[in-house]
């Protein structure tokens, strides 16, 4: 199957279609892994298209019952996520205001809406990540972590950064409890 002319124009994340107004049933599930490091794997084999990863990513959202699905007006298919959606891979500081880009190229702006959470990795680690739309969330990459650290101010027993005046936690500091 030739998808190219599906493809063209997914250049750049977009908006999501309106994800919480289809209900489908059930299709079943699909050989599709959403890997921690961010890759996304079917049937063994990674994605190589990144238009095609953006499509899917459109098209994802997690539901109460904590599973992911890509769904679109006519179908549901489960899929496996080993930790979050989506991995952080840059972050820019526009003042007042820390803007985190996605593997996908979704971008997001920390504030009030969208927060700092610290929760632990499939492996225990407390890493922060931050909630996106249809119950979604992003793990920030190793990378953009210790250059937010490198920036980080001591608040109590928290290290965080400040963005839109809120404060955003990327981690406890060392014998401190949880």
């Amino acid at each position: 199957m030739r998808l190219d002319h599906i493809l063209q124009g997914i250049a750049e994340f977009g908006e999501r279609p309106p994800l919480d107004e289809w209900a489908p049933a059930l299709s079943g599930e699909m050989d599709l892994v959403i890997a921690r490091d961010g890759r996304w794997v079917h049937e063994g084999r990674d994605i190589e298209r990144p238009e095609l990863v953006r499509l899917f990513a459109r098209i994802l959202r997690r539901e109460s019952d904590g599973q992911y699905y890509l769904v679109t007006p006519v179908e549901k298919w489960r899929i496996r996520v080993e930790d979050t959606a989506f991995v952080v891979v840059d972050a820019d500081y526009v003042d007042p205001c820390w803007w985190l880009t996605t593997n996908v190229g979704e971008r997001v702006s920390l504030g009030k809406a969208a927060r700092l959470t610290l929760t632990t990795t499939p492996m225990g680690e407390w890493v922060p990540e931050v909630g996106l739309p249809f119950g979604l969330s992003a793990r920030l990459g190793r990378n953009v972590f210790y250059r937010l650290v490198e920036l980080a101010e001591v608040k109590e027993a928290d290290l965080g950064i400040h963005s839109e005046g809120v404060w955003q936690p990327l981690g406890r500091l060392e014998g401190e409890s949880r």
